[in-house]
């Protein structure tokens, strides 16, 4: 669902598919295309944006904040995995997991009893703009999970992307089934 708005003050915003940083001015007009993962997509001016959710009172939103519901018999592992499920290619409504960009997670001890986290992962394209933005997000998300002390994010291409490695939910919600 699509909302139209004019922006309340001027925000920093990343274009995408480039991501490249930008102002929008206050009063831009923008539509609100999607809110996932903590952060918005939008499209002012036949481009489109992420503004991410600490810039939400420009859009005249409040913060997205995302909490994992605890559950004391879940494992490490999991509890990545459902972070990760929490992050999004900014063009595609649709979690890195299920879009199949995430290749692996792999544990080691750290320091402090806390474990060293590699994520591998992919791009639909290699060339990606957004590549490091989405990286950044995965591992910002994967670090703040109290038993983690450091996140490695590993890219990988080989093998490439392509839409078999999605999965059927996501295929689903794209209408490619």
């Amino acid at each position: 669902m699509s909302e139209v708005i004019k922006l309340k003050r001027a925000v920093s915003a990343i274009q995408i598919p480039f991501g490249t940083e930008v102002l929008l001015p206050q009063d831009t007009e923008i539509v609100i295309n999607h809110s996932l993962g903590g952060s918005y997509t939008v499209t002012a001016n036949d481009n489109m944006y992420r503004i991410d959710s600490q810039d939400a009172d420009a859009l005249g939103k409040t913060s997205l904040t995302f909490t994992l519901a605890e559950n004391e018999n879940s494992s490490l592992e999991n509890k990545i995995w459902a972070v990760l499920r929490t992050c999004y290619d900014p063009e595609i409504p649709v979690n890195v997991v299920d879009l199949g960009l995430i290749y692996g997670v792999d544990l080691a001890d750290g320091q402090e009893n806390k474990y060293n986290v590699n994520v591998r992962m992919t791009l639909t394209a290699p060339g990606c703009g957004m590549g490091p933005i989405i990286a950044e997000d995965v591992k910002r998300k994967v670090l703040n999970l109290p038993e983690v002390g450091a996140v490695e994010i590993t890219m990988v291409f080989d093998p490439p992307w392509d839409r078999s490695m999605m999965s059927e939910q996501a295929k689903l919600e794209l209408g490619l089934l």
